[in-house]
This record gives C-alpha cells, structure tokens and sequence, in this order.
C-alpha cells in the first residue's frame, strides 16, 4: 500500500498547493484568524469525504460527458464570479471591519469545494482512478487514504493561514486592501475560466 499512499501524497500535495480558489479564499480569511485555513479544511472534508465514500462503495460513477461539464462551469463559474464582484466592489470596507463576507471560514470551505467545477471534474477523472486504486484493501484502506488525502489539504492551508495571521501585522491597511483586491481578481478570473472552459466543450 505505501506506493498507493506515496502517489496519493504527491497527486494531493500538488492540488493544494497550486493557487486556485481555495487557497484565495484562505488568503482573506486568514486576515481573521489563525485557524482559518483548519475550518477550511474542515468545510471542504464535508463536501469531500462523502463523495469519496460514494465512489469507493459503488453507488455512483460519474460520466463526465459534456452537457454536465458545461452545467457544472456555468453554474459554479457564475457564482464564483459574483463573489469575486462583490468582494472587489467592498474591499475597503472588508479591511476596515476585518471580515470578508458573511460566512465564516468553515462555511466558505464549503462553498468553495461545492460551487467548484473543477473539483467535481477532479474527481471524475484523478480522483476516482485513486479511490479505485484502494479497493483491495477493504474499510481500513479507505480509511487510510481518506486520511492521507484530507492531511495534505489540512496541513497545507493550516499553515499558510497562520503565516498570514501573524504577519498581517506587518503589511498595514493598504496592502490588505490590495490583497483583496487580487483575490477577488483571482475569483473572478477562475469563475470566467471555469465557464469559458465549459462553453468551448460544446463549440
């Protein structure tokens, strides 16, 4: 089994850590407080850890053709474009009151996993093949992986939220503001690249 974990490590560590909507997400939330990246973690193993449990024992497979991929960006590119707006239209008032939006962190760990296209396609294809991989290895395997796979998440946006918790210090109200300023760039450009990519599958 240590092989199958070494690839989970490795195919795990490397979605996290690349920038995307999560880790944007983090970035602003982490303005709040140090354990903002833990209830991240949190909220996405909601979303997530069903889904697995759901595709180990059989009860879907998915089929990812090209309506569904295109409902999937629409949708999510959508929602994720408005908060991208939203956030970008109040970042001086988001800096003055230290909060970026209503939901805390557990909750936007949540959202961010569910309105994400690109997790879902993640799991359809990556996802999935790993999840096979540990069939032969019964409860405890998936256990195992489950684990594995939700440390790396935890690890990694743990730690980028207390490095920004406990510098922001240092930065002063005109960088925080450009800091969100970037991130709802961020958010805008992802939800915009999640429905143009859904929309050139059907061109």
């Amino acid at each position: 089994m240590l092989p199958i974990l070494l690839s989970v490590v490795v195919i795990s560590l490397s979605g996290v850590i690349m920038p995307g909507l999560m880790f944007g997400v983090t970035l602003t939330k982490s303005l709040e407080s140090p354990w903002a990246g833990t209830q991240i973690a949190l909220g996405h193993a909601v979303v997530e850890i069903p889904l697995i449990l759901l595709v180990y024992f059989g009860f879907i497979r998915f089929s990812p053709n090209n309506a569904v991929q295109l409902v999937l960006s629409l949708l999510g590119g959508g929602m994720i474009i408005a908060l991208g707006i939203g956030m970008f239209r109040t970042r001086a008032e988001l800096v003055q009151r230290g909060k970026d939006s209503p939901h805390n962190a557990f909750v936007a760990g949540i959202l961010t996993s569910a309105l994400n296209p690109f997790f879902w396609l993640w799991w359809v294809t990556i996802g999935t093949m790993l999840v096979m991989k540990f069939l032969g290895f019964g409860v405890m395997g998936l256990i195992v992986f489950i684990a594995v796979h939700w440390a790396c998440d935890l690890v990694w946006l743990s730690f980028i939220s207390n490095v920004i918790y406990r510098t922001k210090s240092l930065w002063g109200q005109k960088f925080q503001e450009w800091l969100f300023i970037a991130c709802s760039l961020l958010l805008i450009g992802f939800g915009s690249w999640y429905a143009i990519s859904g929309i050139l599958l059907v061109v």
